[in-house]
């Protein structure tokens, strides 16, 4: 029997979902989408074939519900879903900081919810998801959710417990990456550089050091000590990180995004 994903707030991450399943082989006409602009619905039916439908329709058509609105947004959607969502259907949250039991609250007894976080690199298909059952999700549900998120990159299953760790080391985890990028180009044009010369190698070095972090096994310590020669230029440069607290800024930055996470779950309580 062909099972019906249905995703339900299509803006970027949703889209890119969408054309990721394509791309891995799910078949358009089995993929239903809603967004609340109907020229907007009519644009993602011409790019990619999908089919758009009400919220309501997606909520009795689908066995698998998708949501990824924005995390304010989840409850008025949760409200207009409630009635129309029976106990048997797979609905899966994209959304930041609420936990699995917010949905099982407000849906029929029994029904499964699985909870991911993934983030934008979704868009390149090199998004990291992290994946969690809720106290109804079986494994066959975890392995679902992995099949429909493994279309745009990695996944990892992780006690929900855990959640709010991942969101703010890989969730938000590429705007940290950005940011560093950002100030390395400035310091590029500092030092004398175009700015167009001083991104292509800010680039094209970051790219390089993950695919090594990714493809060597070795530890970031020792790519790093490989690069750090006695009295160079690396090791002056580390030096100067560290004096200026660099280390101890990125951990109490982390922690402060694990916080916030936490700030949203706790805002979704009756």
């Amino acid at each position: 029997m062909t099972q019906k994903v249905a995703v339900l707030g299509t803006g970027k991450i949703g889209e890119a979902l969408l054309s990721g399943m394509i791309r891995a082989g799910w078949a358009p006409a089995d993929l239903l989408v809603t967004a609340r602009r109907q020229e907007r619905a009519e644009e993602l039916r011409a790019r990619h074939g999908v089919t758009p439908v009400s919220n309501q329709e997606a909520a009795k058509t689908a066995d698998t519900l998708i949501l990824t609105v924005k995390p304010q947004d989840m409850g008025t959607l949760l409200d207009e879903l409630a009635p129309h969502v029976p106990a048997d259907r797979l609905v899966v949250s994209g959304a930041a900081g609420i936990p699995t039991s917010y949905f099982e609250d407000r849906l029929a007894e029994g029904t499964p919810v699985v909870r991911v976080m993934t983030n934008t690199p979704a868009l390149v298909d090199e998004a990291m998801s992290v994946i969690s059952a809720g106290s109804h999700a079986t494994a066959d549900h975890l392995a679902h959710a992995e099949e429909i998120f493994g279309a745009v990159g990695k996944t990892l299953r992780v006690p929900e417990s855990q959640q709010d760790a991942c969101t703010a080391l890989s969730g938000s985890g590429p705007a940290y990456f950005f940011y560093l990028v950002e100030a390395m180009t400035d310091a590029g044009i500092l030092l004398g550089l175009p700015r167009d010369k001083a991104h292509d190698l800010i680039v094209q070095s970051a790219i390089g050091a993950a695919t090594m972090l990714r493809d060597s096994g070795e530890h970031p310590v020792k790519l790093r000590e490989n690069v750090t020669s006695p009295a160079g230029t690396t090791i002056s440069a580390i030096r100067e990180l560290e004096n200026h607290g660099v280390r101890a800024a990125l951990i109490a930055a982390l922690e402060a995004a694990r916080d916030r996470s936490r700030e949203l779950a706790s805002g979704t309580k009756d």
